[in-house]
């Protein structure tokens, strides 16, 4: 099958996947998007939202039309990493009497891995899924286990509730390539959403991709041309983040402490190829890198006192940078 072939297939694919989650979830079309692309682009996903949004129930759903093993770890504030790489145990043979040590898998070994409520844990065990979501494996005892492909770590995080709850460190951010807030449903889905729900229960879902076909589509994504342009636009995009960059605009030195490292880059121009792939189109633009930017950028800036003092929060310094459009060449 040739690309353009693969191209035609991963777009309707796209096209059954939204439908089957909508058998479940009503609405939040562009949050589903997001994890699509995330998912395409070989990223993971942090999910910002109030309870009751269906976030949990949209990452399992979505598992479960992709055909991917899906693990859920709930985190706590009394979670170890090894609740969540697992752990060596000591086994007695009966026989000869010889003990010897068994790695028992912990819940990070699954295709899709849901990190609920990923702040209500310590950092140190927040640490234990740096590994997995950069490597792709898990170091236990001294001897590395490779994790299935492909690997996806969607995380939820709730924004109102802060006693219990702890900060996700930078490094931990920086793993999740886009940061999708939920909102609130429209009065008409919310009231789809109540006869649904308080109703029979319905809504099967249908397996609609494999593993090995998933791969194959996220190897097409990696193919997606893009031009010279978009490269430097993206580039120029994630540079004007950082307070110290010469072109920095005004608003950027005065409420941002640390902006946005070459990572955000690299998401930047995977996210633009993602969207196109999933438009069926067969070369991405810069209004790919556009739609993408806010999802990509927004966790990734730190800002400052004088921004918590004129209440500009971080998504609102991005937004004003990305529409101003100073950075498209």
């Amino acid at each position: 099958m040739n690309d353009v072939d693969q191209l035609a297939r991963l777009h309707q694919a796209v096209k059954e996947l939204r439908t089957q989650v909508g058998a479940r979830i009503v609405g939040q079309t562009e949050t589903v998007d997001g994890m699509l692309t995330a998912i395409l682009a070989g990223g993971h996903a942090l999910l910002v939202g109030v309870p009751g949004l269906a976030k949990t129930l949209m990452v399992s759903t979505l598992a479960e039309a992709l055909d991917l093993s899906f693990n859920r770890i709930q985190f706590t504030p009394d979670l170890m990493p090894s609740d969540i790489t697992g752990t060596e145990i000591i086994e007695e043979d009966l026989t000869t009497g010889r003990r010897t040590f068994r790695f028992v898998h912990g819940p990070v070994f699954a295709q899709v891995v849901l990190a609920d409520e990923i702040n209500r844990t310590p950092p140190k065990t927040q640490a234990a899924l740096l590994q997995a979501m950069q490597e792709h494996q898990v170091t236990v005892g001294g001897k590395t286990y490779p994790l299935a492909e492909p690997f996806f770590v969607l995380a939820t995080q709730n924004p109102l509730e802060q006693e219990g709850t702890y900060p996700l460190p930078e490094a931990q951010l920086d793993r999740f390539m886009l940061e999708l807030r939920v909102g609130y449903p429209t009065r008409e889905e919310e009231e789809l959403i109540v006869e649904r729900t308080t109703g029979t229960r319905g809504g099967k879902v249908k397996p609609v991709l494999s593993a090995a076909s998933l791969v194959e589509m996220q190897d097409l994504v990696r193919r997606i041309p893009v031009s010279k342009e978009l490269v430097a636009s993206a580039v120029r995009l994630a540079r004007l983040t950082r307070p110290g960059d010469a072109d920095a605009p005004g608003f950027i030195k005065e409420f941002i402490e640390w902006g946005a490292g070459p990572r955000a880059s690299q998401y930047l121009v995977l996210g633009a190829k993602a969207r196109a792939a999933m438009d069926g189109r067969p070369m991405a633009d810069l209004e790919d890198v556009q739609t993408v930017a806010r999802q990509v950028l927004r966790h990734r800036v730190v800002t400052n006192f004088a921004a918590e003092a004129s209440d500009r929060s971080g998504d609102d310094i991005v937004r004003e940078l990305v529409e101003g459009k100073k950075w498209m060449a």
